[in-house]
């Protein structure tokens, strides 16, 4: 590996143990029907978001919920010994990629066939805490300011 690569790879490994994220891969929903469910929580206080998803009448919301309490889980694995509820989590991100698409076939009139496309897709989530999240968008606002 040269020298270049290997500093990359070193930076990447270093910003994501700062990120706390869950992904769910190959979920057999259709990517449109989730991300009606995901831009649902995104920015919302974690558990708000939790009972939100709880008490959601879509199917997809149960397998939002699961990758949330997933991400909440990992955050707990990096920061032993302190509370959520202190730490007032939020949502950064929540966002819906298609994944492979099953093509099917239907029995259609005439002895013909019409395809049916099963979609799939990966949810990604990431949470991090509010007091970070102020941190880092008044960072950007002075670089902005630099700049100009």
């Amino acid at each position: 590996m040269g020298a270049r690569k290997r500093n990359r790879a070193k930076q990447l490994k270093e910003a994501r143990k700062d990120k706390y994220y869950a992904v769910l891969r190959n979920c057999p929903t259709s990517p449109r029907k989730m991300r009606l469910v995901t831009d649902m929580i995104k920015g919302v206080d974690v558990n708000k978001a939790l009972d939100m998803l709880r008490y959601s009448s879509k199917e997809a919301s149960r397998k939002v919920e699961k990758l949330l309490l997933s991400a909440i889980a990992n955050w707990q694995a990096k920061n032993e010994g302190a509370r959520i509820e202190e730490s007032n989590l939020v949502i950064k991100e929540a966002f819906v990629d298609q994944s492979r698409t099953l093509k099917r076939i239907r029995p259609a009139p005439q002895g013909r066939a019409h395809r049916i496309k099963k979609r799939s897709n990966h949810v990604t989530i990431v949470i991090g805490s509010q007091n970070v999240i102020a941190e880092i968008e008044q960072e950007q606002e002075q670089e902005q300011e630099n700049l100009a």
